[in-house]
């Protein structure tokens, strides 16, 4: 399946020309996360992903997701296959591109988040800075991944959470903290005066991690 995305390119492309993946939160769209693209690096790449799914609620979604039941709250088989067409998607956008030895980040927002962990932990010889916003660490998207630590080395992990979180609560974000240091990953975990979003402070740190 080949999914729709924005895409910001630099002046000048090479096969290392660093390039970010964004992959929105539930109910959005590639708009939402693309409007980073003015802070960013110019010469980054920039691809910002839409789900390809219709949602319930407008927009679109990645895997369904059943707010009322939170012991059940997503579809094992469909997350999974959510996380196996980005990869391919990711994949073909590089070929395309000719990118063979450049830095690949990630971004994702709330349901985009889990799939970045998800990505992240099972090819992480792929990734380089993986930022991920407002989302949780899903067991059911998480049973293949690689626990050489060795191979985690050199991931970089920028997390960030509102503490007013009323979608995805604090505490469920919180487990990345346990996981990632369990797996001996460099993470940093932020917490923000600030419900289920972004505010200025959290993006202007998500800048900084991006630029250094």
């Amino acid at each position: 399946m080949d999914l729709q995305y924005l895409v910001r390119e630099p002046e000048h492309i090479t096969a290392e020309t660093p390039v970010l993946f964004m992959l929105h939160g539930y109910g959005s769209n590639e708009e939402d996360l693309f409007s980073f693209v003015q802070t960013l690096p110019e010469e980054w790449l920039v691809i910002s992903f839409r789900a390809p799914k219709n949602s319930n609620y407008g927009g679109y979604a990645w895997f369904d997701i059943d707010f009322n039941n939170p012991n059940n709250f997503i579809d094992e088989a469909e997350a999974n296959e959510a996380v196996k067409t980005v990869i391919e998607n990711i994949m073909a956008v590089s070929n395309r591109y000719g990118l063979t030895n450049n830095p690949t980040h990630l971004v994702g927002f709330s349901q985009g988040g889990m799939i970045s962990y998800a990505l992240a932990l099972q090819y992480p010889e792929l990734f380089s800075k993986v930022a991920i916003l407002s989302s949780y660490p899903e067991e059911k998207m998480l049973r293949n991944i690689v626990k050489d630590k060795k191979k985690l080395e050199h991931l970089r992990f920028f997390i960030s959470h509102g503490t007013d979180d009323a979608v995805v609560p604090l505490d469920w974000g919180r487990k990345a903290a346990e996981i990632l240091y369990d797996l001996s990953a460099y993470f940093s975990f932020r917490e923000y005066m600030n419900g289920h979003g972004v505010n200025q402070k959290n993006y202007m740190d998500l800048m900084e991690f991006f630029r250094k």
